[in-house]
C-alpha cells in the first residue's frame, strides 16, 4: 500500500491506495476538489457536509447520465451489428443464388454449344449427301448428254 498526500478544500489529507495508483488518486481528488470549489463559489458557504453531499449528487448524476449514454450506445451498436449480420446473410444468400443461376446458365450454354455442334455435323452431313447427289445427277446428265 502506498500513502499519498492530497489537498481537498484547502486541507491536507493522507490517504492510502494500492501501489501504482498514486497518480490516479491525485487526479481524482483534484477533480473532486475542483467540483467542490465550483459549487462553493456558486452556492456560498452552506456547510461542508451539505456541499460534499451536493457535489457527490452532481457527480453521481453525471455518472448515471454517462452510464445511460453508454448503455444506449451499446444498444445502438448491437442493433447495427444485427443489421450488419442480416445484410451479410442476405449478401451470402444472394451470392449463392447467383452462383446457382450462373451454373445453370453455363449448363444451358454447354447444351446450346452441343446442339450447335450436332446441327453443324448434321448440316455438313446433309451438305455432303446433297453434294454427292448433285454430282451423281451431273454425272448422269453428262452421260446422257454424251449418249445423245
Amino acid at each position: 500500500m502506498a500513502n499519498v498526500n492530497i489537498k481537498f478544500n484547502n486541507k491536507d489529507y493522507l490517504l492510502s491506495c494500492d501501489d501504482g495508483q498514486e497518480e490516479s488518486l491525485k487526479k481524482l481528488t483534484k477533480f473532486l476538489d475542483k467540483k467542490y470549489s465550483e459549487l462553493k463559489d456558486k452556492l456560498g458557504n452552506i456547510g461542508e457536509n451539505k456541499l460534499l453531499l451536493i457535489t457527490t449528487i452532481q457527480l453521481i448524476d453525471e455518472y448515471f447520465d454517462l452510464k445511460q449514454k453508454i448503455t444506449n450506445q451499446k444498444q445502438k451498436i448491437d442493433e447495427i451489428s444485427n443489421k450488419f449480420k442480416e445484410i451479410k446473410s442476405l449478401a451470402i444468400k444472394y451470392k449463392e443464388d447467383k452462383d446457382i443461376e450462373i451454373q445453370k446458365l453455363h449448363e444451358e450454354l454447354d447444351s446450346f454449344k452441343k446442339t450447335i455442334e450436332e446441327n453443324n455435323s448434321l448440316y455438313e452431313s446433309m451438305l455432303d449427301k446433297t453434294t454427292q447427289s448433285l454430282e451423281k445427277i451431273i454425272s448422269n446428265t453428262e452421260s446422257l448428254s454424251k449418249i445423245q
